[in-house]
Parts: C-alpha cells; sequence; structure tokens
C-alpha cells in the first residue's frame, strides 16, 4: 500500500506514527478491496482517531479501553446497534490481525460484548403503490438521470455506490441480452441483464454521451451516495410518500420484497441481490413479513362497552 494512501488512514488519528502500527494498519487493510477498503478505512480511522484523543496507543490499548469505546457509540454517538457492531467488527478484526502478526500477544477486543443486532433489518422497503409513485415522479422529473437512478436501485436491485460508479462503458450485449457490468462488494464484477424499462430510463440518462457516468448531478459530475439520496428524497416528497427518512438502501430492500411477493423462489433471489448468505435474503423481507401478519393489521378489532362493564369484540 502506497504511503499516502496509508497516511489518509492515519492521518489525524495518533500523535505519532510509529513504522509498527503503520505496518499492522497496511497488513490489516490490504485483506480487503474496493469499497470494503474505503469502509473499513473510515471505521478504524474513528477508531484510532478516538484513541488520539486520549492519548492512547492502540497497540498498547486493553479491554476496558475497547469496552469504553463501544459505550462512547453508544451513548455518546447514538450509533444504532448494526452500526456499533460493524465498527467493532473492523476493531476486532485489527487486532486479530496484529496477534496473528506477531505484534501484539493478546487482541483486547477478544472478550468485549457488542449490542444484540435484531433478526430483522430496521429498514422497511417502500409498499407497491409507493414505489409505483416514486417510479411516476422519477420519470416525470426534469432531470433525466433521476428516472435511471429509482430504476437501476429498485428494479436493478444495485447498490447506491454500484449505480453511481457505473460508466456507458459497462453497457453491452451478451447472449442476446442488454447488460451492465457491475463492479460490486470485494471489487467483485457480475453481469446484469437490463429489463427494458430500465434500458429505456440509461439511454434517456446517456442521451448522446458514449463514455463516462451513467449517473450526473446537476452540475454535470458523476453523481455520488449524497447526491443520489437527496434526489430520491426530493423525488418522495414529490411524490407525496410520507416516510421518516427516505435513503437508497430501501430501494435495494424494495427489490428484495418485490420478488418474493413474486413468488420468486429464496434461492434466485438471493443470486439476484448477490447476497453471500440467503439469511441476509431472508432479513430484508422479516420485519414487513411481521407487520403484515400482525393480527392487528389483518383485522384490526373494534371495542364497545358490554353489560357489567365488560366489553366485547364487534367485528
Amino acid at each position: 500500500m502506497e504511503d499516502s494512501h496509508l497516511g489518509a488512514v492515519i492521518s489525524g488519528a495518533v500523535v505519532t506514527t510509529p513504522d509498527v502500527l503503520r505496518l499492522a494498519v497496511a497488513a490489516y487493510l490490504s485483506r480487503f478491496k474496493g469499497q470494503t477498503r474505503v469502509h473499513t478505512e473510515s471505521d478504524l480511522r474513528g477508531y484510532l482517531t478516538w484513541c488520539t484523543l486520549r492519548d492512547l496507543d492502540p497497540l498498547a490499548a486493553a479491554r476496558p479501553h475497547v469496552e469504553l469505546y463501544v459505550r462512547w457509540l453508544q451513548e455518546v454517538r447514538r450509533y444504532k446497534p448494526s452500526t456499533v457492531s460493524r465498527r467493532m467488527s473492523v476493531v476486532a478484526g485489527f487486532y486479530r490481525t496484529c496477534v496473528i502478526d506477531g505484534v501484539l500477544e493478546h487482541s483486547p477486543a477478544e472478550y468485549v460484548r457488542r449490542p444484540n443486532v435484531p433478526a430483522e433489518s430496521p429498514t422497511l422497503g417502500l409498499g407497491h403503490l409507493q414505489f409505483e409513485a416514486l417510479l411516476t415522479a422519477a420519470k416525470q422529473s426534469t432531470n433525466s438521470c433521476d428516472f435511471a437512478l429509482v430504476t437501476m436501485l429498485g428494479l436493478l436491485g444495485l447498490r447506491v455506490f454500484e449505480a453511481t460508479s457505473s460508466n456507458i462503458e459497462d453497457l453491452g450485449e451478451e447472449h442476446g441480452h442488454r447488460v451492465l457490468r457491475v463492479h460490486g462488494k470485494g471489487d467483485k464484477i457480475v453481469l446484469v441483464p437490463l429489463p427494458p424499462a430500465v434500458t429505456r430510463a440509461i439511454e434517456r440518462s446517456i442521451d448522446d454521451r458514449t463514455a463516462g457516468p451513467i449517473l450526473l448531478a446537476t452540475r454535470g459530475t458523476r453523481m455520488d451516495r449524497h447526491c443520489a439520496t437527496r434526489r430520491l428524497r426530493r423525488l418522495a416528497d414529490g411524490a407525496g410518500i410520507n416516510l421518516p427518512r427516505m435513503h437508497p438502501h430501501m430501494l435495494r430492500h424494495t427489490f428484495v420484497t418485490t420478488m418474493l411477493d413474486a413468488g420468486v423462489d429464496l434461492r434466485d433471489v438471493q443470486i439476484a441481490a448477490r447476497h453471500a448468505d440467503p439469511r441476509t435474503t431472508t432479513r430484508y423481507d422479516r420485519a414487513r413479513n411481521n407487520l403484515d401478519r400482525h393480527p392487528t393489521a389483518s383485522s384490526p378489532p373494534t371495542w364497545s362497552p358490554g353489560r357489567e362493564g365488560t366489553f366485547r369484540t364487534c367485528r
């Protein structure tokens, strides 16, 4: 790893940057590729910064220090359990690599307790009518990239970084199918067939351009995930979709739940969503099913007073 790239991780994170720490960080980050490395760098930098602000050498930290870091994430930063667990996975992985490489004898994160992550995802996808309204609003938008963005996320199930990093050069044909070459997690490359609606949306977005990003911001530069989030929230407001916080990953949830509702086999949905574990696919749909199956959702009772102060159910 180049010194400048490694310096971005450590810069501002520790008062001194000894060679041992530099090597330990480089050895850990070299295990990852693509966007996984980017997110791992960010999470590790957060922990190193926390250590710096407390004059703590990360390689001299003990279990109580890491426990305090977890409490800080929960009580000061107020992160959700899934976020805390993810950040702690990075810290634990870093120390585990240090043990493997002989930098440390024991990992201070080995017995640190992590918050319980709910079995169902806290994110719910859009309902069918909501998604249809969002598609209509995107199609009618004066920004031609809006419709392409919504279809790539909601009809292809792409992650937001996969959609925003897609280029016109990634479009092609394979065995009679119009396809998009997607650079996914872990630097994996897959060919995703494009339905006609998505093809039309992308062609409308690129217009007469022959190279460069498929999705552009209003300034003509490549759309990033922050811009994509703002665009989706604006579209949702215009479509009258009442949601507490619209974000791109909700459309990936919608992609999964729509296929499951259509009777597509779980294994096929897992392949389409590119989930390594089928439990991830199931987790996407479990929270919504719990709501749909709740007795108050299927037939909410109404109550009226009965004799002698009792109540009876009125259907």
